[in-house]
């Protein structure tokens, strides 16, 4: 009952993770303005790994996506890879987990199988968790690198804030801080590790024992006693020496 519940809450456990991991690397807000201090709030501009959005005191918004590739930095680049990279391994991971569960019969699969592909699973959540993990916070750290090189542009955005200098300090100068993607990653992230981990451990408890099926051996209760003569030798078998007398040695013929 304890490896079923395991499981399951793991199972569980790692579908919210994979879904937090999901909405967190289609969300916009990555990286969102820093209003405090800020004399101009008319115009609010927040950005994620896709596009990056303005929006308007009169609630229009508008955004654009990057148009680019290799106009990004390399690092921003590896976060996209690391979140899709977490998104398939959290996915594949999620179809395994549903037809290793020990509630659910699939024909004549053995236990050990299932032990397997719990261990396989609970192995890919923690490796999705782990990259999602260093995405948001690779991310996060360009953030705080670049919150006093961040400058105005018209588009508004993470645009400006790695190609540009800007006049660091003015008055119109957006600074961009932690954007609720980034907690929503984090959070994702640690479901998929704690997930991860109560599958491996629900793993050990499916795992059947190994048990020796030999023969046992069963010592001989009679008493064996020796007689004076066990066979009965015919006299004619005596070999004859080269004189044709009789020889005193005797063969046995089976």
């Amino acid at each position: 009952m304890a490896v079923t519940l395991c499981q399951v809450m793991g199972f569980v456990l790692g579908v919210l993770g994979v879904a937090g991991i999901v909405a967190a690397t289609a969300m916009d807000m990555w990286s969102t303005e820093d209003l405090y201090d800020n004399p101009v709030t008319s115009v609010y501009s927040y950005a994620g790994l896709w596009r990056s959005c303005v929006r308007q005191s009169s609630g229009f918004t508008e955004c654009r996506p990057y148009f680019t590739i290799l106009g990004l930095p390399a690092l921003f680049q590896g976060v996209r890879a690391l979140m899709i990279v977490a998104i398939v391994l959290g996915v594949v991971g999620v179809l395994i987990a549903i037809f290793a569960l020990k509630c659910l019969r699939m024909g004549n699969m053995e236990d050990r199988v299932k032990a397997t592909m719990t261990l396989t699973s609970g192995a890919m959540f923690i490796i999705a968790g782990i990259c999602a993990i260093a995405g948001v916070s690779i991310f996060a750290n360009l953030i705080v690198t670049n919150f006093a090189l961040t400058s105005y542009t018209s588009l508004g955005g993470f645009g400006g804030s790695f190609g540009s200098t800007g006049f660091v300090g003015s008055p119109l100068t957006p600074r961009y801080t932690f954007g609720s993607a980034l907690f929503v990653g984090w959070v994702a992230g640690g479901l998929l590790v704690v997930s991860g981990v109560l599958l491996c451990l629900a793993c050990r408890g499916m795992m059947p024992e190994k048990r020796y099926e030999g023969t046992s051996y069963k010592a001989a209760s009679g008493i064996y006693r020796s007689e004076g003569k066990s066979k009965t030798y015919n006299e004619s078998y005596r070999a004859q020496s080269m004189d044709g007398r009789h020889s005193t040695q005797r063969f046995d013929y089976v």
